[in-house]
């Protein structure tokens, strides 16, 4: 008996390391496919490259009113060959296929990762927040986003409030319309309110007698675009951070949906978005350029540092901070990350960086209009958000204390080097940098003497 299970002990034995053998061999197959596949997609994104030589070619063609085939438009980083090559003519996203296979990947894996940090891309995180998913007919059109069962959703429903930019509402009224149909239905669902809070919000606004409850996509008035919170910024009429947040709120009171419906050319709801703003946790911020960030132009915190702003000034919660996620429509890992780490990671690698500095400034004026820029964006995230006393100790020394670097920034563009010192001395007399008197003495004798040279008296 016992040679009899030691044999058969030594056949499993056996059984499992063969098994074992055959596992590792898939594996290392799978890698193996892995890997060629890869090599096979660089091959053909190199050799498409290679023939994105025709842009001057097609552009005359098409002034001399010849064809030019059309092609889809977007990041080859993101999404892939299919962009290349260039020299077509480009055409934007499939409104009837969004959000697309990989986006509604990410998007899940986003919305996962912003519930955990607060206990499209865009778009599939707000259905994968609500609990919803796309639904598509035979020719892979989006027709509807059904609501998950709760059961196979395994949490509550999280309300969101979706701000449009001008340009989304107009070119994309087909999504409007099926998220807009989405959030009634969610509305409407017949589930405990500690379990949705889309209905939980809209129930209590309807007591209120407060007109279509469940409006949740919110723009500028129709025909109309921007937040005009940057434009504040930019002339320096504003005096605390409220005020850019409520000058959002009133540009943004606009409610969109389906066709037929009063909403389908925005109609002004002051008291939803007013209420969604009271309850609302966190502010989710799509980056989708790898050329852009959230420090290089003026847009972000025009909506995203105004909207965090509005919504802490009316939070009904004790200490009533409102937290903002960073999600990158790039790069393999979904991870969102907080405002503060991205702007002290962007100003690092970028403002701060010696070799960006160096490379913008070599681009003469319009290089020192882009630092310009990037000074006017600093100003308005200090005053929606936090700004770090480094940064701006590292953009005087680097831009106004550095003889050689001032020399350069005033005779490329006298008005942009004004610009950069006036940002700083705002920043100081706003309260917003805590620099030392000597520092400020010398940048008021350098801005005395731009001043000078952009009149003509030196």
């Amino acid at each position: 008996n016992n040679n009899n299970n030691n044999n058969k002990l030594e056949a499993k034995r056996q059984v499992d390391a063969f098994e074992e053998s055959i596992a590792n061999g898939k594996k290392e197959a799978e890698v193996a496919a892995r890997a060629v596949a890869v090599m096979e997609e660089a091959c053909l994104i190199k050799s498409l490259l290679e023939q994105s030589t025709g842009e001057l070619d097609a552009l005359l063609n098409g002034l001399n009113g010849g064809y030019v085939l059309p092609a889809p438009g977007g990041d080859v980083l993101r999404d892939g060959a299919g962009v290349l090559p260039t020299g077509r003519n480009m055409h934007s996203l499939d409104p009837y296929r969004m959000p697309s296979a990989g986006a509604w990947v990410r998007g899940q894996l986003a919305a996962k990762r912003i519930l955990e940090q607060t206990r499209g891309e865009s778009i599939a995180i707000a259905l994968a927040l609500v609990g919803a998913q796309p639904v598509k007919e035979g020719t892979g059109r989006v027709v509807r986003y059904e609501l998950i069962p709760l059961e196979q959703l395994g949490r509550p429903r999280v309300d969101v409030l979706a701000t449009l930019s001008g340009i989304f509402r107009d070119s994309f009224a087909n999504v409007v319309e099926l998220l807009d149909d989405c959030f009634e239905r969610a509305a409407a669902a017949d589930e405990p309110p500690e379990m949705n809070y889309v209905r939980k919000h809209s129930d209590l606004l309807r007591a209120q007698g407060v007109e279509k409850p469940a409006a949740r996509l919110f723009s500028n008035p129709p025909g109309d675009y921007g937040s005009m919170v940057n434009e504040r910024v930019g002339s320096g009429e504003w005096e605390e951070g409220d005020e850019l947040g409520d000058t959002w709120v009133s540009r943004n009171s606009f409610a969109y949906g389906r066709a037929g419906a009063d909403e389908a050319q925005g109609v002004a709801r002051p008291k939803v978005l007013e209420a969604l703003l009271s309850t609302t946790d966190r502010v989710v911020q799509e980056v989708d350029s790898v050329e852009y960030g959230l420090t290089d132009i003026t847009e972000y915190f025009a909506n995203t540092g105004a909207v965090k702003k509005a919504a802490e000034k009316r939070n009904l919660r004790a200490n009533g901070k409102v937290g903002v996620s960073i999600v990158e429509a790039f790069g393999a890992e979904v991870r969102p990350r907080e405002l503060e780490s991205t702007l002290r990671l962007e100003y690092r690698s970028k403002l701060l960086n010696p070799k960006w500095a160096q490379a913008m400034v070599a681009q003469g004026a319009g290089g020192a209009y882009e630092v310009s820029q990037r000074m006017t964006a600093m100003v308005g995230w200090a005053a929606t958000a936090d700004v770090d006393k480094f940064v701006f100790d590292g953009a005087a020394e680097r831009y106004a204390l550095d003889p050689a670097m001032a020399n350069k920034l005033r005779k490329s563009n006298p008005e942009a080097f004004k610009n950069v010192l006036r940002r700083l001395l705002e920043a100081a007399g706003r309260g917003m940098w805590e620099a030392d008197p000597d520092t400020i003495e010398q940048l008021k004798d350098l801005y005395a003497e731009a001043d000078d040279t952009a009149e003509g008296v030196r």
